[in-house]
């Protein structure tokens, strides 16, 4: 019996337009997923959404499907900028208009509210005029409003628009109610204005302060919000920008302008001082010092010369460099930070998803409540003119808006702080697993320490191979290996034998936790960590590398022992802070490493780490973070390499070097891009930092309807005064996040050793 087919899934990102709040967010994500196998993930601060659908379901009937919701919807199309032109054009379109219309709108609104609100200076017939210049508005500037709300109407459902156009329709519709048959178009009338609703005696009142007032805060706070909101991309809108558009070629000795799209891996550019480093590669000729602070974070200029990789986006702050591309477009260091902060913003905090929820029943609710207070008081028998007062104020001071910005305006921000600050995170879930971890196990080599390591002696077996043949043997075999011993040994036999160039290795083949073996010149080469079965003299050096804190290898050739080489590695200097600064926050730190007892406990000693444990094979690094979970813990894992993909995969969060392998960095939920491991304890800090942000902006939104809508339910708040506290409500999650961009890690006094 033949297994059925598994669905492909594949992932597509939409723009969707004509969103404006967290209830049209609620509407498209429900439309996407009553498709077969489609769930979706939209976003209220960016305008997109991320649909997850099987390879049968087309691009196309998302769209559809997003439009018969009653929304725009496009696919991106590549390139997303064109070549030279302004990153912010595609929004300055829909911008400039919003600002006209919200120019005008102000021009046609101001009289009426002074006039509304200065008693003194109401003119014989000033209400008239006012009737005037209130139209346009209640009409033109609030036309879109109405639109969004009728197209909600045709697919039964309502939103903030909703709430928004039945405010303006019903305070206008009373007011032309008032002027005309209500006594309130008397030339002599004169009207008190009062933040509290009240009647005047035998005329009705009018409220087209209202009637201006509401689409003026509205149009004014998604202004000034839209504003705000792309500053909150202005980090990620930056890395987009580090890309050079043009860069100088060398072929055959002589050099062409070509424009970036068409620079091809292998071929060797130049690079100026003053220039960007056009794409990923390694330096051919010459040596400087290129500037990666907006790439990684990392402040210090770092020296490059001949060997060197060098990352696209850096700045040549020196000499002349020739360098050979070894990757472009989206493979390049910089494309996948910036996809990195892209994906982390689509996602969503539980936080959110629960707002969403009470989103999704938001404006039905208020809708409701609208009705019954305008039912309420007029069976109470309470003036009309107060009844309807009530009723628009409900409908207008509800907003469903800040419970839509308050996640993703915080994520945007702390996400793009992140990157600049060499932190990426993977999305909102990683940020709450960022905030709980109780526990960090912490590897070794290249995490706590450099990683630079340097051979420091090689002793040989006597009668054998000889020093030079075995180093050349050794450095040859390790040319395939990622490992910072396999480097160091690689480098040290380059210095040492009198042949540059090292012979090729073929059948190479590396062990996670042991070692690397190949076959070099038709002999076998195994470097590998020592066994007990040694010969009596590196037997001797192996004692003497253990009590020095040195990792040994052994290095056989066709199976037989030929010499024992130490390699020593020093500790990071931000490895003392991190340490401390983790207990500070309530971690404990823990060290695994596939390096001996002896190196491992010396460096554990020199951080003042406890729990220490040495000579584990991927796999214990995997069951010990199984472990330490089973005990109730919250673990992380931070490490650098390929065996230590399974413990990252395997932790509630996973931490990579950004200097590490790629199957770490595929592993892990977070990535260290400056190589720097003080930036563990900013990415904490900062997780802690930008949740406490999205439960206070959830905070307020919440308490704000529920402290906003009973008191214009009782008759205790103008409507134009309401229209104004909505506007400022979405303002204020917005502004509250945009503290995210200015967050600075806190840097502590060096401790001493």
């Amino acid at each position: 019996m033949s297994a059925e087919p598994v669905a492909v899934i594949v992932t597509t990102d939409l723009t969707v337009g004509g969103m404006t709040c967290a209830v049209c967010v609620n509407r498209v994500e429900k439309k996407l997923a009553k498709l077969d196998g489609v769930t979706a993930t939209v976003n209220l601060a960016t305008g997109r959404a991320r649909v997850s659908h099987p390879a049968h379901v087309p691009p196309e009937e998302l769209v559809a499907t997003v439009e018969k919701a009653g929304y725009t919807a496009t696919l991106p199309t590549p390139p997303e900028q064109p070549e030279g032109g302004d990153e912010d054009e595609p929004e300055s379109v829909d911008a400039r208009q919003e600002r006209e219309r919200l120019t005008v709108t102000a021009l046609l609104a101001v009289p009426v509210l002074v006039l509304s609100m200065v008693p003194a200076w109401q003119f014989r017939n000033w209400q008239w005029l006012c009737f005037v210049l209130a139209a346009p508005v209640a009409v033109w500037s609030s036309w879109p409003f109405h639109v969004r709300a009728l197209r909600g109407l045709r697919h039964s459902t309502a939103t903030m628009d909703t709430l928004v156009s039945l405010g303006v329709l019903a305070s206008f519709s009373w007011s032309a109610y008032a002027l005309f048959l209500g006594g309130a178009g008397e030339p002599g009338m004169r009207m008190p204005f009062s933040l509290l609703p009240s009647a005047s005696e035998g005329t009705a009142h009018i409220y087209l302060e209202a009637a201006v007032g509401v689409p003026l805060f509205v149009l004014a706070g998604r202004f000034l919000e839209a504003r705000a909101r792309h500053g909150t991309g202005a980090a990620l809108r930056s890395l987009a920008q580090l890309g050079a558009k043009e860069v100088s070629v060398r072929e055959g000795g002589t050099e062409r302008l070509v424009p970036v799209e068409q620079l091809r891996t292998g071929h060797v550019f130049v690079v100026r001082p003053g220039e960007r480093v056009a794409t990923d590669g390694e330096v051919t000729e010459g040596s400087s010092a290129v500037d990666l602070s907006l790439v990684t974070g990392e402040s210090e200029p770092v020296e490059v010369g001949p060997g060197s990789a060098v990352v696209g986006g850096a700045v040549n702050a020196g000499g002349l460099l020739l360098v050979r591309a070894t990757a472009v477009g989206v493979d390049t260091q910089l494309a996948r930070i910036t996809q990195l902060v892209t994906d982390a913003q689509a996602g969503k905090a539980r936080a959110q998803r629960l707002a969403d929820a009470v989103a999704g029943v938001f404006v039905p609710v208020v809708l409701a409540l609208a009705v019954t207070v305008l039912g309420f008081w007029l069976g109470a028998g309470a003036d009309p003119q107060a009844a309807v007062t009530a009723c628009v104020a409900v409908l207008v001071v509800a907003c469903p808006c800040a419970l839509g910005l308050a996640t993703p305006t915080a994520l945007m921000a702390a996400t793009g702080r992140g990157a600049q600050l060499g932190v990426l995170v993977g999305g909102p879930q990683a940020l709450e697993s960022l905030q709980h971890i109780d526990t960090v196990v912490l590897d070794k080599t290249g995490t706590l320490t450099s990683g630079h390591m340097s051979v420091a002696r090689v002793t040989v077996v006597p009668g054998g191979l000889g020093r030079e043949a075995v180093l050349r043997l050794a450095g040859a075999v390790e040319q395939g290996s990622e490992h910072p011993l396999g480097r160091a040994i690689v480098s040290y036999a380059q210095r040492v034998v009198p042949e540059r160039r090292l012979p090729d290795v073929g059948e190479f083949r590396a062990e996670a936790g042991r070692g690397v073996r190949g076959r070099v010149e038709g002999r076998l080469v195994e470097v590998l960590a020592p066994d007990d079965e040694l010969p009596p003299a590196l037997a001797d050096a192996l004692s003497v590398a253990e009590a020095a804190a040195y990792t040994p290898v052994v290095v056989l050739v066709d199976g037989v022992p030929e010499a024992l080489i130490e390699i020593g590695d020093v500790v990071r200097p931000g490895s003392y802070r991190v340490v401390d600064r983790l207990r500070r926050l309530g971690v404990r730190p823990v060290l695994a490493t596939g390096d001996r007892e002896a190196p491992a406990r010396a460096v554990a000693s020199a951080l003042g780490i406890e729990e220490v444990h040495a000579r584990c094979t991927p796999e214990e690094k995997a069951a010990l973070v199984r472990e330490l979970r089973e005990e109730g813990l919250r673990v992380a894992v931070v490490g650098d390499g390929v065996n230590d993909a399974a413990a990252l995969a395997g932790a509630d969060l996973g931490i990579a070097m950004g200097s590490g392998t790629d199957a770490a960095i595929g592993a892990a939920d977070v990535t260290l891009v400056r190589g720097d491991i003080e930036a563990l304890g900013d990415a904490v800090r900062l997780a802690r930092r930008t949740l406490g942000t999205i439960r206070v902006n959830l905070l307020w939104a919440f308490g704000y309807n529920a402290v906003t809508v009973p008191l214009a339910m009782v008759g205790l708040l103008n409507p134009m005064v309401a229209a104004a506290a909505m506007s400022v409500s979405s303002l204020l999650v917005v502004g509250n996040s945009l503290r995210l961009r200015a967050w600075q890690p806190t840097r502590t006094r060096s401790l001493t050793r």
